[in-house]
């Protein structure tokens, strides 16, 4: 497919808004089944999204069934932004917004409160999934600029409802679950939430065969009309193999059409398992004061056990002796390792303490919030084994001798953030508005071998801003300019070759400037946005090849600049949900000459996607979705790329009543056209890795509602 020009997505863009218009006078919708108190939302702001400076969207529970999206990996299929970023089956999902790779430390938020993102998140029990685009200081005290990602859990609803759902997936995939939720007392203040769902997990990828089982309980306790208590929990596992990725071969790009996409390298008959065991609880008190402002109150705690196993594929040396560490050989061989590291745990608390609500202030209304983050993370490992095991191939046909001696150590981890924070929007006339976001954190941060060795230790204070003007335009109708920063914070390794080993770096703020015209109606929501953002990096600088041969410092910055398009339209008997964006993701500033203007690898410049709906006869609705990536390259100094691709999806939905229940029955068909191509190419652990896309798969689906 050609390249998509800025020019072009302009003029697209311009159609859109036109028809966007038109379409806000359609009929309204009327939508039941509401929670009984809206969970936080992602923004900060209690503004509808339409009206807020800035680019977020929500994903429901239904939308994501109708597309079959089970794991956070999904939303690669929806909206434009968001990309793969070493997504391999059966291990934890990693993705990209605005080019930038979401930090699974940091950037991941469930109900508004700081999780890790280093396990297998169950969607079971959630309501939706928001993401917000681009720098997000004000709401993180550290994080990578790509935005946050926030998990809404199901809660009681106002009325009693009970859903059954099965769910079966070619090759062997079955999928049972239950989801009710009830009130009770005189007055039904308190509510009830289950969720409870089992997986037989046998995908197309061979070698991969799994379980994975949810169950959560979710209460809510109306006090009085102004206090309301929630508490839930969760509890998940998921044992399932993870995928190894194929690589270049010596310096060209293996034939994706030559490759099986459903072959596995971690195919040893040593090969075991990866284990998630998660378990979350949350507590919120909210609790109404005088003069419409609010109080609240959460608690969140995630404790996480994961069994890390893999037959890891990694560099080798050819048959002339050439060692490449950064992919296979030229014929296919690699070096295979026994990796192993069992028994890591992650614990994560949190309390965050709010008020929100008017003040007046030179004759102005604000709508304020003020509030404090304290959280703490703990991580805890035993030694690891990382064994050579012998020579693999990529057809996937040699077998080696397993070698799970612990041999390797491995590195604790603790964290303690202390933030507050303050939000306010400005109301500077009827259409015009100022917002404000500012955070300061406390940082306290140690690290160690778990031999002892190679301990770190430091703290750390930065402070995020954010600001931006809102300017309606017209009904339904937003134009905004925005700008914040994010910060990471790192330290130099505590390593001998390292001159500034074991030393705090400077704290790196990113900073990024948003433009954008939006509109939302019930029918309708769409936006045009321009975004430019700059992200310091590091760079060791020396030989690195004997003590003190090397130092870690500040060298340039990545600057992605794009626009992105998009659509969420509604119409009686359908609806289309699409975007499209164009990134100029590059490296600039460095003091090495050669490293200014390279693309960082697995970014495409173009991207799209869409999902239409709509009904063929009453009750029967088709849906088609489309996904095209450009291309993209596989190493640092571009030297090799990855063709860009386009995947068709195709799908039924229908709805029928059945007494006084509704059955929904889906059927659908992933990769239509069963497109062979490589879906992305992350540089991992100094490594170039390539992904396939997944061959053709059908699934369907039965969700019977009481």
């Amino acid at each position: 497919m050609a390249r998509i020009s800025l020019s072009a997505l302009g003029a697209a863009a311009a159609l859109l808004a036109t028809q966007l218009a038109s379409a806000q006078t359609l009929p309204q919708v009327s939508v039941t089944g509401k929670a009984l108190e809206a969970a936080p939302g992602l923004t900060g702001f209690s503004d509808p999204p339409a009206k807020l400076p800035m680019q977020a969207f929500s994903l429901s529970s239904e939308r994501l069934a109708d597309l079959g999206v089970n794991q956070l990996s999904g939303l690669t299929r929806l909206d434009a932004s968001v990309s793969d970023a070493y997504n391999a089956t059966g291990y934890w999902s990693q993705l990209k917004v605005r080019g930038f790779d979401l930090d699974n430390r940091f950037n991941l938020r469930r109900d508004g409160l700081p999780i890790s993102g280093e396990t297998a998140l169950s969607l079971v029990n959630k309501a939706s999934l928001e993401v917000l685009k681009g720098s997000a200081g004000m709401l993180s005290g550290t994080s990578a600029p790509a935005g946050l990602l926030n998990l809404v859990v199901k809660r009681p609803l106002a009325d009693d409802a009970t859903t059954f759902v099965l769910g079966a997936v070619e090759s062997g995939t079955v999928q049972v679950g239950v989801d009710h939720s009830q009130r009770l007392g005189a007055n039904r203040e308190f509510g009830l939430r289950v969720n409870l769902a089992a997986t037989r997990i046998d995908p197309q990828l061979r070698n991969s065969d799994g379980r994975a089982h949810t169950a959560a309980l979710a209460t809510d306790w109306r006090l009085n009309p102004d206090t309301l208590v929630e508490a839930e929990v969760e509890l998940s596992r998921q044992s399932q193999p993870s995928q190894q990725g194929f690589s270049l071969l010596g310096n060209r790009l293996p034939d994706a059409k030559a490759i099986d996409p459903n072959l596995n390298l971690n195919n040893q008959p040593w090969s075991q398992p990866v284990v998630f065991d998660n378990t979350h609880a949350s507590l919120r008190v909210q609790h109404k004061l005088a003069g419409d402002w609010r109080l609240q109150a959460a608690l969140g705690i995630q404790r996480l056990r994961t069994d890390d196993r893999l037959a890891y594929a990694y560099g080798c040396t050819a048959a002339d002796g050439t060692y490449y560490a950064d992919r296979f050989c030229p014929d296919g061989t690699y070096d295979l390792y026994d990796f192993r590291s069992e028994n890591e745990h992650r614990d994560t608390t949190a309390l965050d303490i709010s008020a929100s609500g008017p003040v007046q202030l030179a004759g102005l209304r604000h709508d304020v919030t003020v509030g404090g983050l304290s959280s703490q993370f703990k991580s805890r490992f035993q030694r690891q084994a990382y064994n050579w095991a012998g020579t693999g191939h990529i057809d996937g046909s040699v077998s080696t001798a397993p070698q799970p001696d612990l041999t390797d150590e491995n590195t604790n981890r603790d964290e303690r953030s202390n933030e507050l924070y303050l939000r306010d929007r400005v109301a500077l006339t009827a259409d015009t508005s100022a917002w404000l976001g500012l955070r300061h954190t406390r940082l306290q941060r140690e690290s160690v071998r778990t031999d002892g060795s190679r301990a770190t230790d430091y703290s750390q204070t930065v402070t995020t801003p954010w600001l931006a003007l809102s300017h309606a335009i017209a009904s339904d109708w937003l134009v905004y300019a925005s700008w914040g920063q994010g910060v990471e914070s790192e330290v130099a390794p505590n390593r001998a070759r390292y001159k500034n080993r074991g030393q705090a770096l400077p704290a790196l703020k990113s900073r990024q400037l948003e433009a954008g015209l939006k509109t939302g109606t019930q029918r309708v929501e769409g936006s045009l946005t321009v975004f430019d953002i700059r992200r310091p990096l590091w760079r060791d600088i020396g030989s690195c090849s004997a003590d003190n041969s090397c130092e870690r410092v500040a060298d340039g910055f990545a600057r992605h600049r794009g626009v992105e398009a998009g659509a969420d339209l509604k119409w009686s008997g359908g609806g289309l949900f699409a975007s499209a964006m164009q990134l100029r993701a590059r490296r600039e500033g460095s003091a090495d000459a050669a490293l200014n203007g390279l693309t960082p690898p697995n970014v495409p410049r173009t991207t799209m996607k869409a999902h239409l709906r709509h009904d063929i006869v009453p009750g029967l609705q088709a849906q088609l979705g489309l996904q095209h990536e450009s291309r993209r390259f596989a190493t640092p100094d571009n030297s090799i790329a990855i063709p860009a691709w386009t995947v068709a999806d195709a799908g039924l939905r229908y709805t029928q009543a059945v007494g006084r229940q509704t059955w929904i029955w889906r059927a659908a068909v992933d990769n239509l056209t069963n497109r062979r191509a490589w879906r992305e190419s992350p540089w991992q652990f100094e490594h170039s890795y390539l992904y396939p896309l997944a061959s053709r798969t059908f699934r369907t689906s039965l969700e019977i509602s009481l």
